[in-house]
């Protein structure tokens, strides 16, 4: 038997799945995530089902390392090459203020700081021609000096080499040899567009983040194939694509958003197949939850990508899914500030030492605290029985907030515990308005499909503050990333500067420039997965004239001016709210993505073998807010075969995640394992 096995890294928990094309079986597991080597992790997850690394064809891989080297600022000593005059690109920044009312708005530091940051004389033209030429002997002393200065990564910007990368390519290839084992990076090998702060700030998050993403992938390489594993090796791309180890060594910004990624890849196979039109995915995992639209079965690329945020973070010049992150998670911990107002997160308990209930020294509350508290997790079955949750230190931990507040004895840490829940469950909510009514979207119209550790059991609160009225859990909801991971497809997005006016002579134009990208990335994806059969999809980045900022447009493949211009209008409208028939468009970039189908399991194999009617439902108290204690019936998950039909109160268990069915909601198990949960009765 090969096994073709998908892993994500989370903030408190490390998942794998593993699937057998040839038997059909399929495995989960979960692990804490070990922060000091995320390796330990893995082949933690690898040891609980007894599985041979040797034993599997191919590893597709998740991580929130790039992300969190990101934020947390805990990337290389990194320097700066640029030309001269642009040191200080990354200070200047643009010219707004995101923030306008806060009087003592600052944007975060630049990840590299002015001293690290050094000039070249060298400079192209807008049109690619070669006005000064690159000054290559002053390359060698400042080898010299990044080498006394302890520098482990290199990022190499030239102004308008989106237009001719000559000079970047020549300063990289002498950098290299003149800094062995010193990461080098340059911006055109990551975009072709003209934006000059973008590209700076994306070569220098390339290169903060190379060294030791490089170093993780190659260790991650030789422990698995000290263990047999002589198959291939896949990185998640932010862009909902797999990407080679080589590509992703080279351009590791494409990691980003690499973990959550999976589970919107999953979401819209799911779409597809249950023939849902429009699905809000929503992941509630330990630290964080995150949500993104899936539309006709395809997920939004954004082009742009804001780490830190958009307010005072800084923009990665990257595909990445449009996906919207809040520190709402199971672990995110409740306090109170100084005026004792209830906050939820974005501070998390992580793996270690976790919520309270996990028993290893965490003494400050959390959702999933309070999710015990009210009953609604059972201690017992915490990862299928793998870890006993302890009620006791989630109560203590959920008073030590409710004391100072006046609620006292167990019906006031009920409330308090309550109060929680509601919190994070508005916090929520707000993300995912902020993915879908902020983008001209009714989220009425969509179908909420909840999965991770958490969102299952958060879903019905969700749907009913949004007025959402169908429900869909898939089967393994804690696993999902990782499922979603092998359902993956290779993928390459590549961009161009181009830049004219919607008409007959820019679109007869376009169609080259398109045939050209295609036939490289083509190429690439031939080189880089053996791909021999490669699809594409087209987008222009287009405006009125006279506008600074784009949209996105999908571009079909025979598109005439008309065609783009209708499309153009009917995005712009429903972004907006208006179009304008009266004023010219021009396109400002193209965006080309380029798929490879890789094989894939069929959704039908992925739920747990059924068990039967072997396990009777129990009952037990659950608190439902307003509703009070109620008797609630507790299915066990593997019990219920497609048909099976029931309505709450009810809880649903399984491995990684439990399903919270309220009073008034109806719920029926779908033909691919799916809960689909009605929220209110008829």
């Amino acid at each position: 038997m090969a096994f073709a096995v998908a892993v994500d890294i989370g903030g408190t928990f490390t998942d794998l799945v593993a699937y057998d094309h040839d038997t059909h079986r399929v495995v989960y597991s979960k692990s804490p995530t070990t922060y000091a080597n995320f390796v330990d992790g893995i082949v933690d997850c690898f040891d609980k089902v007894k599985l041979d690394p040797a034993r599997a064809n191919f590893v597709n891989h998740g991580t929130t390392l790039v992300i969190n080297a990101l934020i947390q600022r805990k990337g290389a000593k990194a320097a700066l090459v640029t030309t001269t005059g642009f040191r200080d690109v990354l200070e200047i920044a643009r010219g707004n203020r995101p923030d306008p009312f806060d009087l003592h708005y600052r944007r975060d530091d630049p990840l590299i700081p002015r001293p690290l940051r050094f000039e070249v004389s060298e400079r192209i033209g807008s049109e690619g021609e070669i006005v000064t030429p690159l000054d290559v002997t002053a390359l060698t002393p400042l080898a010299a000096t990044l080498k006394e200065r302890g520098i482990e990564a290199v990022a190499i910007f030239f102004m308008n080499s989106y237009a001719n990368p000559a000079h970047e390519e020549q300063a990289a290839a002498a950098l290299r040899s003149l800094l062995p084992g010193v990461y080098i990076t340059c911006s055109t090998e990551i975009t072709r567009e003209w934006y000059e702060y973008e590209r700076t700030s994306t070569v220098a998050a390339n290169a903060y983040v190379g060294p030791q993403v490089t170093t993780y992938i190659r260790r991650l390489q030789q422990d698995f194939a000290s263990k047999g594993f002589t198959g291939a090796l896949h990185m998640m791309g932010s862009n909902g694509g797999l990407l080679s180890v080589e590509r992703s060594c080279r351009q590791p910004v494409s990691l980003v958003e690499s973990g959550p990624i999976g589970g919107c890849i999953g979401a819209g196979a799911y779409a597809e197949a249950l023939g849902l039109k429009n699905v809000i995915a929503f992941d509630m995992g330990g630290t964080t939850a995150k949500c993104a639209l899936v539309e006709d079965g395809r997920f939004s690329v954004d082009s742009i990508y804001y780490a830190g945020g958009y307010v005072k973070g800084f923009p990665i010049k990257s595909s990445v899914i449009n996906i919207v992150e809040v520190g709402s998670g199971g672990g995110s911990i409740a306090w109170l500030d100084p005026q004792n107002r209830l906050s939820v997160g974005p501070q998390s308990a992580g793996s270690t030492p976790g919520p309270a209930c996990y028993g290893n020294g965490g003494a400050e509350p959390t959702v999933t605290d309070a999710n015990l508290v009210l009953g609604r997790l059972n201690p017992e079955r915490f990862l299928g029985g793998e870890m006993r949750l302890d009620i006791a230190a989630a109560s203590a931990a959920v008073r030590r907030i409710a004391a100072p507040l006046g609620y006292a004895g167990a019906d006031g840490t009920n409330r308090m515990a309550d109060g929680i829940i509601a919190l994070a469950t508005v916090i929520m909510a707000g993300a995912i308005k902020t993915i879908s009514i902020e983008h001209g979207r009714d989220p009425r119209e969509f179908v909420l499909f909840c999965y991770g550790g958490g969102g299952p059991l958060h879903a019905s609160a969700l749907a009913r503050e949004l007025s959402i009225p169908t429900v869909i859990i898939p089967p393994e909801p804690g696993n999902f990333s990782a499922v979603g991971m092998l359902l993956a497809d290779a993928r390459l997005d590549v961009s161009k500067t181009f830049t004219g006016r919607l008409n007959d002579t820019t679109v007869a134009s376009l169609k080259n420039v398109f045939a050209e990208m295609e036939q490289e990335a083509g190429a690439l994806l031939a080189r880089d997965f053996g791909a021999d059969e490669v699809l594409f999809e087209r987008f222009g980045e287009m405006r009125y004239v006279g506008q600074r900022h784009n949209i996105k447009v999908p571009l079909p493949d025979t598109a005439d001016p008309a065609a783009i211009r209708s499309a153009f209008d009917r995005d712009y409208k429903r972004r907006y709210g208006h179009s304008d028939a009266r004023a010219n468009a021009e396109f400002q970039a193209l965006h080309l993505s380029s798929f490879s189908r890789l094989r894939r399991p069929e959704l039908k194999w992925l739920p747990r073998a059924q068990r039967g009617g072997d396990i009777p439902p129990q009952r037990r108290p659950v608190s439902f807010g307003a509703a009070g204690l109620l008797e609630t019936t507790v299915y066990d998950r593997t019990a219920l075969a497609p048909g099976f039909a029931g309505q709450g109160p009810a809880l649903i268990e399984e491995y990684g995640s439990t399903t919270l069915i309220w009073p008034d909601d109806r719920f029926e198990v779908g033909a691919l394992g799916e809960l689909r949960i009605h929220c209110g009765r008829d």
